[in-house]
């Protein structure tokens, strides 16, 4: 046998799944309609969900974690985890803003801006003590 087919056969092919699908959609459409098949899939349901309530008593009495919970912790640790890593980010942020301002610091001012700011605050003790003969 080749690989290669025959359009008949494909057209044959297409028909048969064509047919196959609506059969299976007819089917599905007529055991959702049946009473008895939706209420058996309702107790289906109702028993699922007794149980899944009934397992977790069960582990809320064994102080267990269920599925959820351990989910709900997850969550939170993630959260916690994003929220410490932005503090860590603003912190690093500060300690590279304070370690520039160390370092202008220590450089210092000149010799020559010091001696600018003495001269001027002689001047202004000169003109203070001058205000202060002429009050008294």
């Amino acid at each position: 046998m080749t690989d290669d087919q025959s359009p008949s056969s494909k057209d044959l092919r297409e028909r048969v799944r064509g047919a196959s699908e609506e059969t299976i959609g007819k089917l599905a459409q007529e055991l959702l309609g049946n009473p008895l098949v939706t209420g058996a899939v309702q107790r289906a349901m109702d028993v699922r969900e007794r149980a899944t309530q009934a397992q977790e008593a069960a582990f809320g009495a064994l102080n267990v974690p269920t599925a959820a919970d351990i989910e709900r912790l997850t969550r939170r640790v993630r959260n916690v985890a994003q929220r410490l890593e932005s503090i860590e980010d603003a912190v690093d942020r500060v300690d590279e803003r304070l370690t520039a301002l160390a370092s202008r610091d220590v450089a210092g001012p000149s010799d020559a801006a010091l001696a600018d700011l003495t001269s001027r605050l002689e001047a202004i003790q000169a003109s203070i003590d001058a205000l202060g003969e002429q009050a008294g």
